[in-house]
């Protein structure tokens, strides 16, 4: 396989013999070593690059970026963020004044995170850096070095990226090491895939990077289907909005501001932003996993899941497509397609539990949705991630709700059931009785959210 791409300013044709090999790994084997390798999993941002497209600029992880995947796309490493006569950018400028880096290992990629954020005039650098780690300088005099940036005009020299649009490149050829499809259309996935029906998918990659990276794991057949632009769309119908797979976790959140806001309160804690800006939200529903956070608030809104093989689809609710742990309602050749949402969800609260506040894995997620006539409840819809080896409704403890008036004391009559309805699991982020009377706690917690008193965890009261 070739592929094109701009690097640094400069166009680069490469050949791709292992299609699953990590940008990470190509650049510092290029001598690109600003980019450092620290968790080779995404976690701790020394490894970030930006990536610029159609779709714009953002910051990403290297280490979970596969070649194909920057097939026709603009790349900066942090050899690339000054200009090309030594000017520094902005905020390269701001973290020397501020004394922003001690040991230097994760600058590079708080310096690559910053100037992505800094060409898209955001400032939100709680949110923004939460996906770069750095345990010498601590935070305060590089979250001021970002503050004293922001002001600064965008870096013209990296403006000039956005003209970059080349994307051509080869299927293959002698001493490939595995098949790469990568498709232009969700047709030609379909036709491809029903062919190839062990093949692996990659989107984001976010998750099968972690095979490659960790697991060790080879992937004799995959396709990369972010050039699938079909796949990242999102639109309104007559039964709601239809959000393609490949709409990534950033855009949806994005998105989700206007018709879902509680929807965009969870992603906002969905991993990092090097991480939302490459996973998709077709992906998380397809991996399975039963502490993934986007299925619990899909299945509380009543969404419902268009999966496609070949020509033929096929609607089922969300809730139907997982039936074991790791085990979905998928037949060979057959891949998630979009998934449909209701138009609104006004009563949608989302809850996550966390041992950290950003960038960490649920132990528990509560989605509650439920509808009132009056004071009553008429309908119920709970849905929680981390409480069973699926993401899962309480079917018991919704029965108990329809019909109650809408009290502390109807949830907490209700709150026993929760445990017909679920048997958690005891590891490493909670034990089963935590996770239980977690889970009860958030169901109290939405009745006082509606009821009109304060439960963010990020606000202190007397």
């Amino acid at each position: 396989m070739e592929i094109a791409f701009l690097l640094n300013g400069e166009t680069r044709q490469v050949r791709i013999d292992d299609p699953t090999q990590s940008l990470l790994d190509w650049l510092r084997a290029e001598g690109l070593t600003g980019t450092k390798e620290g968790c080779n999993e995404g976690d701790c941002g020394a490894c970030t690059v930006m990536v610029r497209d159609a779709s714009g600029s953002r910051a990403v992880n290297a280490c979970l970026t596969m070649m194909p995947q920057v097939a026709g796309k603009a790349l900066r490493t942090v050899e690339g963020i000054a200009a090309p006569d030594g000017t520094l950018h902005p905020v390269q400028q701001a973290m020397i004044d501020h004394h922003g880096s001690q040991c230097g290992f994760c600058t590079p990629g708080f310096i690559v995170s910053m100037a992505a954020a800094h060409g898209k005039e955001r400032t939100d650098y709680d949110d923004l850096l939460a996906g770069n780690l750095c345990r010498c300088t601590g935070y305060a005099p590089i979250l001021r070095a970002a503050e004293a940036a922001a002001t600064a005009p965008p870096a013209e020299w990296l403006c000039a990226d956005a003209a970059f649009a080349l994307t051509q490149r080869s299927p293959g050829g002698p001493g490939q090491t595995a098949t790469a499809f990568l498709p232009e259309t969700a047709d030609a996935l379909a036709e491809w895939y029903l062919a190839h029906p062990e093949a692996t998918l990659i989107a984001g990659g976010t998750d099968v990077g972690l095979w490659v990276t960790k697991g060790l794991r080879d992937l004799p057949e995959v396709a990369f289907l972010d050039h699938c632009k079909d796949l990242t769309q999102i639109r309104e119908t007559s039964e709601g909005f239809v959000i393609g797979a490949g709409v990534t976790i950033a855009a949806l959140r994005a998105w989700a501001e206007g018709p879902h806001p509680a929807l965009a309160r969870l992603l906002r804690r969905f991993a990092s932003e090097q991480v939302r800006q490459m996973a998709t939200i077709g992906g998380n529903i397809a991996n399975g996993s039963p502490i993934g956070d986007g299925p619990p608030a899909l299945i509380a809104m009543g969404a419902s899941l268009t999966l496609r093989r070949g020509k033929d689809r096929r609607v089922i609710p969300l809730e139907a497509f997982f039936l074991d742990y790791r085990k979905q309602d998928r037949r060979p050749g057959e891949f998630v397609e979009g998934v449909t949402l209701p138009k609104s969800a006004p009563e949608l609260r989302c809850y996550k539990l966390s041992k950290r506040f950003d960038q960490d894995i649920s132990s528990v997620c509560v989605c509650l949705n439920l509808t009132l006539k009056g004071s009553k409840i008429e309908s119920a819809r709970a849905a929680f991630g981390g409480m069973a080896g699926i993401p899962k409704r309480a079917s018991n403890f919704e029965a108990a709700l329809i019909g109650q008036p809408f009290t502390e004391e109807s949830i907490t009559a209700a709150l026993p059931l929760l445990e017909q309805d679920f048997t958690p699991l005891s590891d490493m982020r909670a034990s089963a009785a935590y996770r239980m009377n977690a889970a009860q706690a958030m169901a109290l917690r939405y009745v006082r959210e509606l009821s009109g008193l304060s439960v963010s965890v990020l606000e202190v009261s007397a």
